[in-house]
């Protein structure tokens, strides 16, 4: 078993509530509805509004949401699926005829419906304690006054500054101020951002008088008002420069929003010794974490040493296995006949624990369940290439690079309160550099659309009305049937590598929360990129610098293609638990932004 000698901070400890998040402000904004008396789900709702300001690169309004939490009203975990669906316009045929094979990772054609908004109002409706006014009110202070412009920020703007300027003149208006990026230690504003909140706000306070009502007459300002009205004006209108080098119009309209909803959903769960891990559906990646733990299970993890490569090679090579079934199978159940039950299952498991040897696979292998033949064509025919606008960086999600590096990614968010409310979310979408600003309304969408293939016998094909599979993973577990903890990282394709690291740090190696999360740690690019160009490099695993000369050697010789990032380069992790009364949080140092607030 190995221990850190030291953390880079406590893991924190009381009996009031905790607050961990990817930006410091957001923590404070969570803390601060605890202290007037609100739920951890008012908590994680406030954070949620304060990180579409803080981290604009990272997640924003016309985004996504997915949840796990449980509730004592409930008295079980619930998962909210606030993860929009391809508009009725977005058919593969749509798409050929503009002689397109992959769904652009930037412009107006990958937008999805706006999800967030409606799914924290919904979290606020049914599990909130406080008004839309209270909730809303760190985020447009934050909008009006300023946030202050960190490294990850100002690189974002600079690298599209060109892209802006030249094609994307809603987005130059908002982010580039004089026609500049904001530089490092300046204060950054949306002040058109504000004005929508504080209008909906307006609107919602004089039609009733009434919490619930205040809040429903918001969700139909955006969904079916004036806020998708301008959605579907600039949709419709706007003929702008996306990722395949060409400029084109936007496939969603108002109607679409007006279609859809956010909804709650049982977790999918397995067991691993005392503890039950809740995730969400197969409409996510969710699940592969599940899958990794089911291939681990009995498999000695607890001796071996975590920053040695007996533990990392194990690791590693179950979740090549894992991955290639989330691209053969997972997919939106609605519209996908996803083989849940055998993917979970001991005996499945077993088959695939068998495929595991001493080596680094190269090849990419989903099983067969129930006899049936995946099908990843369209995956192994993906071959990456950026095309021509790749200098403009404003493709797909700003996840990892291939070192390992952080270049941004989503954001992420884990409360509990002092009455064993417990939530998990991982918001992201609407990320300024991948989608031009609606310019009336101070953000931009979605654009998870690239997540769906245009090949229409593939698990995540293309179809109007369905989610795309979503790489967005919070995650919550049940300790001896009492609700435990709750946590998660952004990270694209990575966030169920790292999520599992801290939770089998946790679990098997004896560690807090701190020291899981300060571990080393590592992750793959062996099965295809969830984000367009949808690339795969088999056997490629990135590691930490501060993994041992020993450990480093020794995967490379077992034939992993090895390549060394930064000393703290991987994953943002966030977590906080309950152990009998006493409360724990921790927040990751790597990037220096998000914190834990707790007492």
């Amino acid at each position: 078993m190995a221990k850190l000698a030291f953390t880079t901070r406590p893991e924190l400890q009381g009996k009031f509530g905790m607050v961990t998040t990817t930006h410091w402000l957001a923590s404070a904004a969570g803390m601060a509805m605890l202290e007037k008396g609100g739920n951890a789900f008012d908590a994680a709702i406030a954070a949620g509004f304060a990180l579409q300001v803080a981290e604009p690169h990272l997640n924003g309004p016309g985004g996504e949401l997915p949840a796990v939490f449980f509730a004592n009203k409930d008295g079980k975990p619930r998962v909210l699926c606030a993860q929009g669906s391809a508009p009725a316009g977005a058919t593969i045929d749509a798409f050929q005829k503009l002689g397109l094979d992959l769904i652009p990772g930037s412009g107006l054609l990958p937008a999805v419906v706006p999800g967030a908004f409606d799914g924290w109002l919904k979290l606020l409706a049914d599990y909130g304690t406080l008004s839309l006014r209270e909730v809303l009110a760190y985020a447009i202070d934050y909008a009006e006054q300023g946030v202050p412009v960190l490294p990850k920020i100002a690189e974002f703007a600079s690298r599209v500054a060109p892209l802006f300027r030249e094609h994307w003149p809603s987005s130059a208006e908002v982010y580039l101020k004089g026609g500049n990026p904001p530089a490092v230690g300046e204060w950054m504003t949306n002040r058109t951002l504000a004005a929508t909140y504080r209008r909906i706000l307006d609107e919602a306070e004089a039609s009733s008088g009434d919490r619930l009502r205040q809040i429903e007459t918001a969700r139909d300002i955006w969904y079916k008002g004036w806020v998708a009205d301008a959605i579907d004006r600039f949709y419709r209108n706007e003929t702008l420069l996306d990722s395949s080098g060409r400029a084109h119009s936007g496939l969603m309209t108002g109607d679409d929003l007006a279609a859809w909803s956010a909804r709650y959903e049982d977790p999918v769960t397995l067991d691993y010794g005392r503890y039950t891990v809740c995730k969400c559906g197969f409409w996510s990646q969710g699940p592969v974490l599940l899958q990794q733990l089911a291939l681990l299970r009995d498999m000695g993890l607890s001796d071996m040493d975590a920053a040695g490569p007996e533990f990392v090679h194990t690791v590693v090579e179950a979740a090549k296995l894992a991955f290639a079934d989330r691209e053969a199978w997972y997919g939106d159940p609605d519209f996908t006949d996803v083989p849940a039950d055998v993917l979970l299952s001991d005996a499945y498991a077993r088959e695939r624990r068998a495929l595991m040897g001493d080596t680094a696979s190269l090849d990419l292998r989903p099983g067969s369940p129930l006899g049936r033949n995946p099908n990843i064509a369209a995956a192994l025919a993906a071959d990456g290439d950026p095309g021509a606008i790749g200098h403009y960086w404003s493709l797909g999600e700003p996840t990892v690079t291939p070192m390992g590096e952080a270049r941004g990614d989503t954001v992420h968010i884990d409360v509990i309160d002092r009455d064993g409310n417990m939530i998990s979310c991982t918001p992201s979408g609407g990320w300024l550099q991948s989608a031009p600003v609606v310019p009336e309304l101070g953000f931009c969408m979605s654009v998870r659309g690239q997540m769906f293939w245009l090949d229409g016998d593939a698990a995540t094909s293309l179809e109007p009305g369905k989610r795309p599979r979503t790489t967005l993973s919070p995650s919550l577990a049940m300790r001896d049937g009492e609700p435990y903890m709750v946590w998660g990282t952004p990270g694209g394709d990575q966030q169920d590598q790292w999520s599992l690291l801290l939770f089998l740090h946790h679990v098997e190696h004896g560690m807090n929360l701190q020291e899981a999360i300060d571990t080393p740690a590592f992750h793959s690019e062996h099965f295809p990129g969830s984000f367009w160009p949808r690339a795969r490099h088999p056997g490629k695993l990135a590691v930490e610098g501060r993994f041992g000369a020993r450990t480093i050697d020794t995967l490379k010789a077992q034939g992993h293609k090895v390549q060394v990032g930064g000393d703290w380069s991987e994953g943002r992790l966030t977590a906080a638990a309950k152990d009998g009364d006493v409360l724990k949080a921790a927040a990751n140092a790597r990037g220096m932004q998000g914190y834990a607030a707790g007492r």
